[in-house]
């Protein structure tokens, strides 16, 4: 008997296992994040870019996506299957030339908005940015979410990683809110309040069968003999 209860056991858990995505390491049914693709001027991507050019806020993408994969490559060692800091140094030496295209466009944006105090502005640009990406509670989620955008860069050609960040860094932000396991979810379920006759004396006879003026829901008869209490 107790053999039969672990194979039933085992069995149930292979069939939720095949059920889950095989991109999922750190959930057994993965939150969606998902979010279309930017131009990098919407509300919570990131720090405001007043004035910024087309070509200037889509190397604002690209620096806000290189940086929440650098602080993924420190806060998600935890699970090395996750491969945030493999992910993280191939993405820097195959785009090499982009990131740099990046930063240099950042630095003419600054240079361009705040003048004398430009080298200021861009410092404190670049820590807010980092720190925007450091969380505690939805870290489970920020690093799965990560480790696919990890992923996803390795296959890209050079040339392809600002496309990148167009396309996901509204999920990225959005892995950002502390979500819990599908799995978990709540549910809510409304079940109707059951009808309860009174427990005034004067509702029950001397053998305890309900009145008939009493009866409510299923209590209720058709005849007037009473019904006993159970």
């Amino acid at each position: 008997m107790v053999f039969r209860q672990l194979a039933m056991a085992a069995a149930a858990l292979a069939a939720t296992a095949q059920a889950v995505p095989a991109s999922a390491y750190l959930f057994w049914v993965q939150p969606s994040f998902s979010g279309g693709p930017v131009n990098g001027d919407e509300p919570g991507l990131g720090l405001a870019m007043p004035k910024a050019t087309p070509a200037e806020l889509k190397a604002h993408l690209l620096w806000n996506m290189r940086a929440g994969l650098n602080v993924a490559a420190l806060q998600c060692q935890f699970s090395p299957i996750l491969f945030t800091v493999p992910n993280y140094n191939d993405l820097l030496a195959k785009n090499a030339v982009e990131l740099n295209g990046a930063y240099k466009a950042l630095e003419g944006y600054f240079k361009r908005t705040s003048a004398k105090t430009w080298q200021k502005a861009l410092d404190q640009y670049t820590t807010k940015t980092y720190n925007g990406f450091s969380t505690m509670h939805a870290q489970l989620g920020f690093c799965e979410t990560a480790a696919a955008i990890g992923r996803e860069a390795r296959k890209l050609n050079k040339g392809q990683l600002t496309q990148l960040a167009t396309n996901r860094m509204r999920e990225f932000r959005n892995s950002l809110v502390p979500v819990g396991d599908m799995m978990h979810a709540r549910r809510y379920i409304q079940i109707p309040a059951e009808q309860v006759p009174s427990m005034d004396k004067q509702c029950w006879d001397r053998k305890e069968r309900l009145k008939p003026q009493c009866a409510v829901g299923r209590w209720s008869m058709a005849g007037s003999g009473g019904s006993t209490a159970s």
